[in-house]
């Protein structure tokens, strides 16, 4: 494939994508180039399929400039980094109600990361003798597949069925024994927006343990609700106020308002981060202590999370997100007085909004088609396992979703209902 020569300059070379050309080109013909070969990409605040953070106030979006060559893991030579990554850990403790003096932990590349290092540290403490296992729900992220995969655990899945597409106290109940590592709760669940009853799941392994059975710990993927939850729903327990949990982890890149490639790591004491996770290096001229996964990332996004913690503070975090809530909850009530729709996920829990064809008549890829054509990008996937047949339409509202562009896409989806409506009548 070769980008068209009018992208490239009068009488410019084409550039053949699979090879690096014999020679250089200016910085402005180049960068015209890739935005030529990117133009049909979707536009990032139209897509409502991804969690990401797409928009940053000016000045920070200055501050990842300055700090993306700053590399994270260098603490020697920038150890102001280091401490601004431990401030951030400390905010984080007191955020999930933990102890900011206690609790251990710092910046990782994303949830994924995250749980494979919590998932780790899970098997780590494990004292069973038989084949380890891991219980989750059906909408687990796929994190925690790979996790399993690549440390010979067994996945435990609780299955879905109508009514039940979250991990709950009788599935847990159900599917631990003496060999479970842990339970992983998951604090906003991808497929549809909901909390999992982490407390609930909480007390049923308390009992479990005081009636002689195992003690399971519990780790809470807070992907998405880690940033979420704290601000809208104090009241809920499902942090470090419940002693069975071990540990959170959460994407700073979602809900955390920073950009892609953030993602924090808690342990509520150290004991629950195994001595073996840690290694001593001495690669860049002191001797540290090195736990993550990966090595060299750029210290950008742990910047762009200290500045939003101070810039928006705890009321703005929660004006920030209350007003994404309300307009899910919006785009919610809309659907849901259109007639077709089954609301999933009505946006009351994540500002997420996921609803399914009510008698089956209106094929919601048709629906995602068509708004594609007005330029957003809405995702259709199947519910896990046994419910397979179902389709579901999924709307992530983020900061940068205005009012307007709501009652802009409701519009495009009422014109839709209305349009197959006729066609079937």
């Amino acid at each position: 494939m070769s980008a068209a020569p009018a992208a490239c300059g009068a009488g410019a070379e084409p550039v053949e994508a699979d090879e690096i050309p014999q020679h250089g080109r200016g910085a402005s013909e180049v960068a015209g180039l890739v935005h030529h070969l990117l133009r049909h990409d979707v536009e990032p605040t139209r897509n409502l399929a991804t969690f990401l953070t797409s928009s940053h106030e000016p000045e920070l979006q200055r501050l990842l400039g300055e700090y993306q060559t700053h590399n994270l893991v260098d603490r020697e030579q920038y150890p102001g980094m280091a401490d601004l990554e431990q401030h951030c850990v400390r905010m984080l403790a007191r955020l999930w109600q933990g102890d900011p003096d206690v609790a251990v932990g710092g910046a990782v590349t994303g949830s994924s990361e995250a749980a494979l290092l919590a998932g780790a540290a899970l098997l780590r403490r494990w004292r069973g003798s038989g084949p380890p296992n891991l219980v989750m729900g059906a909408h687990a992220h796929v994190c925690w597949h790979k996790f399993c995969r690549y440390w010979d655990v067994e996945p435990r899945i609780a299955t879905a069925r109508p009514g039940r597409l979250r991990l709950d106290a009788d599935s847990v109940r159900e599917l631990c024994d003496e060999n479970t590592i842990g339970v992983i709760s998951v604090l906003g669940s991808t497929l549809d927006g909901t909390y999992e009853p982490v407390a609930e799941i909480a007390a049923a392994l308390d009992a479990i343990a005081s009636s002689g059975g195992p003690d399971v710990p519990v780790h809470v993927d807070a992907a998405s609700g880690g940033f979420v939850a704290p601000f809208l729903d104090p009241g809920l327990e499902w942090d470090f106020r419940l002693a069975r949990v071990h540990s959170i982890n959460a994407s700073g890149h979602k809900y955390g308002l920073c950009p892609p490639g953030l993602g924090w790591i808690l342990w509520r004491d150290p004991e629950f981060r195994p001595d073996e996770l840690r290694f001593r290096t001495n690669y860049l001229g002191t001797s540290r202590t090195h736990h993550e996964l990966t090595f060299s990332r750029p210290a950008a996004p742990v910047v762009a999370q200290f500045y939003n913690f101070l810039r928006l503070g705890f009321a703005g975090y929660r004006s920030t997100h209350q007003r994404t809530r309300s307009i899910a909850r919006h785009i919610a009530r809309g659907l849901s007085r259109m007639g077709p729709f089954r609301l999933l996920g009505d946006g009351s829990q994540l500002p997420v909004v996921a609803v399914t064809s009510r008698d089956g008549d209106l094929e919601l890829q048709h629906l995602a088609t068509a708004l594609a054509r007005r330029g957003w990008s809405v995702p259709v996937y199947p519910l896990p396992a046994d419910m397979h047949h179902t389709d579901v339409l999924r709307i992530v509202v983020r900061r940068d979703m205005s009012w307007s562009a709501a009652e802009e896409l409701l519009c495009a989806v009422g014109e839709h209902v209305r349009s197959s409506t006729r066609e079937g009548a």
